[in-house]
Order: structure tokens, then sequence, then C-alpha cells
């Protein structure tokens, strides 16, 4: 009887034992598995330089992507070569890629050291001179006035604007404007008064920089001179082939040429009033005045290429032209 009565208490006592040592083995394994990942852990973070033979190897294939032409616009950043660097000095800007095409990006500014001390220079010329001649002039003179001075000075760059249609091929253009130069030199009274306008005669504006262009030359490197301002190597021979075109300086009396000079000046810096406050107010004023300056350019020239030109008014941000500086007329 006592065995009867103790073997459910035998059998009771094993199976508690048995549940009891099945939690315990379940508990081992989590245990020994977390053990394992906090090791590498500590090793990742303890051994930096361990792992230099791996980023070697993930290092190749960012190298050899590299090398695919479609991927070239990545490597711009990288130092020009000295082919380059040749083009560059030869035809005023960055070489062209590997496909054909022209390259894009940031604008095309090596000397960006030497044109940041002209523009620094020019600005302190601005604010001393230029501006508050501007700023006179405009609270002075009546407005119906300083029209009919920015209608003379425009009228007297028509000789400029046909000459260089003409090399572009436009001889359509070159007539329009020869027409409006007649009408306002004539009815407008040497062209203070714009009644080309009125008759829908379109009004336009080329250089021998959009000249050249148009043949070919259309990205050249920035480029700021002192005085001038904005220009590209391009443009800057066309202030040489704009030079014996310019009527202005055609006038030997110096005093009425240097007048004539110095009212042009002060009348296009009027025009350029309305945008200071966004120059004062750049984070950087340089690569505002270059980046703008540069898109315009390349504007003026495109649609120069697809047969779409501009009409209407003057563009207040237009280059200095060769005319309105005071320079001595070598050829006299």
């Amino acid at each position: 009887m006592n065995v009867i009565r103790t073997l459910p208490l035998l059998v009771l006592a094993l199976a508690l034992s048995a549940c009891a040592g099945k939690p315990a083995r379940d508990s081992a394994p989590v245990s020994v598995e977390v053990a394992p990942a906090a090791a590498p852990a500590a090793d990742v973070a303890n051994t930096d330089a361990v792992p230099a033979e791996p980023v070697a190897d993930t290092a190749a294939p960012a190298t050899q992507a590299s090398s695919d032409p479609a991927a070239a616009p990545v490597t711009g950043g990288t130092a020009p070569t000295n082919a380059e660097d040749d083009f560059a000095a030869l035809y005023g800007g960055p070489a062209p890629t590997a496909d054909g095409t022209e390259p894009t990006g940031a604008p095309y500014d090596p000397w960006e050291p030497f044109n940041r001390r002209v523009h620094s220079f020019n600005n302190v010329v601005d604010r001393a001179v230029a501006r508050p001649l501007a700023v006179a002039y405009t609270n002075v003179v009546p407005r119906f006035a300083r029209t009919g001075v920015s209608n003379f000075f425009s009228n007297l760059r028509a000789p400029v604007t046909i000459t260089n249609q003409l090399l572009q091929g436009r001889p359509d253009d070159a007539w329009d404007s020869l027409g409006r130069f007649l009408m306002n030199s004539t009815l407008g009274i040497g062209g203070l008064f714009d009644p080309a306008s009125k008759a829908m005669v379109p009004r336009r504006k080329e250089d021998f920089g959009q000249t050249l262009g148009t043949w070919g030359w259309r990205r050249s490197r920035y480029v700021e001179l002192p005085f001038f301002g904005p220009r590209t190597v391009r443009d800057v021979f066309g202030l040489a082939g704009d030079m014996p075109l310019s009527p202005i300086r055609t006038i030997e009396e110096d005093k009425i040429r240097i007048g004539l000079q110095g009212l042009q000046l002060v009348d296009m810096r009027s025009q350029l009033l309305a945008v200071d406050d966004m120059r004062d107010n750049a984070v950087d004023e340089y690569s505002l005045v270059r980046d703008a300056w540069l898109q315009r350019r390349n504007y003026q020239i495109e649609n120069d290429l697809r047969g779409k030109h501009a009409r209407g008014k003057d563009d207040p941000d237009a280059p200095i032209p060769v005319d309105a500086m005071p320079m001595p007329n070598w050829g006299n």
C-alpha cells in the first residue's frame, strides 16, 4: 500500500523536475546567441583600422565607374589635366566631355581670386563715385529727360548693332536696325525721341562678343575688368572689334567726347539702381553678379543661334560698351 501511495508522488516529482528542466535548457541558447552578437560590436568599435582591406575592395567599383563616360560629370570637381588647361588657354573655356558635348555645371571661373579682387575694386569705385552720381542724376533730372538721354545713346549704338548683324548673317535684322536708326535720327531729333518703337520697328542690340559666340566661340572663361566690370575672354576681344565702330570715339574734341562718355556711364548706372538692394543683400555678391551675367550672356548667344532675337527695351544690365569709357583715341 505504501508503494502504491508513493508511486503517484514519484511520478509527480519526475514531471515537475522535467518541466523545471526545460526553461533552463531554452534560456541557455538565448544567452549564447546574445554573447557572440555583442562581441563583434565591441571589436569593431575598438579597432578602426581593421577593415582596411574591405574598404579598398569597395572603392574599386567606384574607380571603375568613374571611367565610364556616362559618369564623367561626377568627376567634374577634379583638377584639370594639362590637356584641359591647354584647351582652356586657347579657347577660353573647359574642354568638351568624352562624348563631345559641352560641359555643364558651375561657371568656369579659374581666375576667381583675381576676379574677386577686381570686383572689390569696382565696388569701391561704384559706391564712392558711380552710385552717388546716379542717385543725384535721378533726383535732379526729370524722367522724360532721362528717357531722352537713354534713347540718344541707344541710337548711337546702331552702327555697332548693324555691322554685327551682318557679320552674323542676319541681313533682314540689319535692315530693320538701319531703318530704325534713320527714323530716330531724323524724326526723333538725333535719337532723343523714339518714333521707331511707335512704328513697331524692333529694337535690338548686338556686339562683336555675340558675333564671336555665333561663330563658334560659345563658352569662355569669366573675367572681370577694372571699370568695365563682368566680361568673358571672348567679350574682351569683342571690345576690340566694336571700338572702331563707335561714333562717340570718332569725336576729336576731348571735352565733348569725355563729357558724352561720362553722361552715358551715369545713365547706364541709373538703370541699375533697381537691383542694388538685391546685390547688397546677397550672401555672395560676386557670385550673384557673375552667375547672372553669364546666364544672360549665354541666353543672348543661344537666341542668336536659334534666330529668336529679343525685341523691346535695352537690357539694364548690359555690359559697359567701349564707347562709354573715357579712353584716348589712339588712332587719331
